[in-house]
């Protein structure tokens, strides 16, 4: 049986990424530092996905084990032997498996094996150039790198709740999800043949589908959350946001202002068709109600969100050089700085927590310049259009002029 090896046994990890080439006849190798996790896949060698939507079905993935990510030597054995590997660990604690990969690749260019292919599921604006980077940090000068290594980008549409506590605490192993289930990959990523798997929707211009997957689908659910949280703090769920009259218009209007500038630079990808289908196919899975998604989940970590490369900023920026008007994308900045959404137990993330207590007293010139990464001449058009939308929420929170 082929194998596959997956970083990362999280909520994408398990319900997406996993599931996609366990269904597909691969049996499937979960890394990850949650010992409960790893000893119940060891245990079961099977899981279910719990489908939330409008057909719920529960799937059951089979063939899979776990090893502990602590095990290096391990972890670098199964690289060193299988097929085809994936990352989905979250950008931030990416480069803390990249010293096991470089490991597993030694070993399996000692053993004589072919290269190896890495779908890299982070949802990272350059994720392959930033993968490379890292991996040739911990391998030797001499390593042929690129004959050896094939980084494969991804978008990454697939939608996950926060599991509830007392789910997880009878069942470590069942993640909840959409039915939704492509995963877009690059397919000029690859160093050995696309592999035959159902669901892998393998693109040649991988970057139009990063950008439209940032900028449209990860743009809308900032800016439900955010426009909710200041217009209607009321709400809880992304399906009331979307169904409220202000939010649901506003967050459309935010998406197709992206939507635009993605027509003007990929002009053999889109188009006023293609991506209105996408935009309202988008809009009806934030109202999906049995997948309970909370205006908490999709707005917590606003200063990752925030930073000039991500959905919001990134994508004013991405506006103001296509030549697009951007008011809500603007406004959706203004609001993400006073987002403060809590969780069930009525809890800030704790990054919003050091965000409020630290960098929002400071004002917000030191927002746009520490957390956004904008500079007032460099990126003069962005910083005023913030600065007038700011101004707008401070003097009346529901206005949109």
């Amino acid at each position: 049986m082929k194998t596959f090896v997956q970083f990362g046994a999280g909520n994408i990890g398990r319900s997406f990424v996993g599931q996609l080439f366990s269904r597909a006849g691969y049996e499937v190798v979960f890394i990850d530092i949650d010992e409960r996790v790893i000893a119940a896949l060891n245990e079961r060698g099977r899981y279910a996905v719990e489908i939330k939507d409008e057909v719920p079905e529960t799937i059951w993935v089979e063939n899979v084990r776990g090893v502990d990510a602590r095990d290096v030597e391990r972890c670098a054995a199964e690289l060193a032997a299988c097929e085809l590997c994936a990352t989905a660990v979250g950008p931030a604690a990416l480069p803390h498996v990249l010293p096991t990969i470089a490991r597993g690749l030694q070993e399996r260019l000692a053993a004589g094996r072919g290269p190896l292919d890495i779908i890299i599921c982070e949802n990272m604006r350059d994720a392959a150039a930033s993968v490379r980077a890292g991996l040739a940090r911990h391998l030797p000068d001499e390593f042929p790198l690129d004959e050896m290594v094939g980084l494969v980008e991804t978008s990454i549409g697939k939608m996950v709740p926060i599991m509830p506590e007392e789910v997880r605490r009878r069942d470590p192993l069942v993640v909840y999800a959409e039915a939704y289930n492509t995963l877009i990959c690059d397919k000029l990523g690859f160093k050995n043949p696309v592999p035959d798997v159902p669901g892998l929707d393998a693109k040649s211009n991988m970057k139009a589908y990063v950008d439209r997957k940032l900028f449209i689908h990860n743009l809308g659910h900032a800016l439900c959350a955010y426009l909710a949280h200041v217009w209607a703090p009321e709400l809880v769920y992304t399906w009331q946001a979307i169904e409220h009259p202000r939010v649901g218009q506003a967050t459309r209007d935010g998406m197709w202002e992206s939507g635009r500038a993605l027509i003007r630079c990929y002009r053999q990808e889109f188009n006023e068709h293609n991506i209105g289908e996408h935009i309202e196919d988008l809009l009806r899975r934030f109202c999906n109600k049995a997948l309970g998604d909370t205006i908490y989940r999709v707005g917590r970590d606003v200063p990752r969100k925030l930073a000039r490369s991500d959905r919001l900023v990134g994508a004013l920026l991405f506006d103001i050089e296509q030549g697009v008007e951007a008011p809500v994308t603007a406004l959706g900045i203004a609001a993400g700085m006073r987002f403060r959404a809590t969780d069930e137990h009525g809890r800030l993330y704790p990054a919003d927590a050091e965000f409020a207590s630290h960098a929002w007293p400071r004002g917000i010139e030191y927002v746009m310049r520490n957390v956004c990464g904008l500079d007032p001449e460099r990126d003069r058009q962005a910083w005023q259009m913030i600065v007038e939308a700011e101004q707008r929420l401070a003097s009346d929170p529901c206005t949109m002029q």
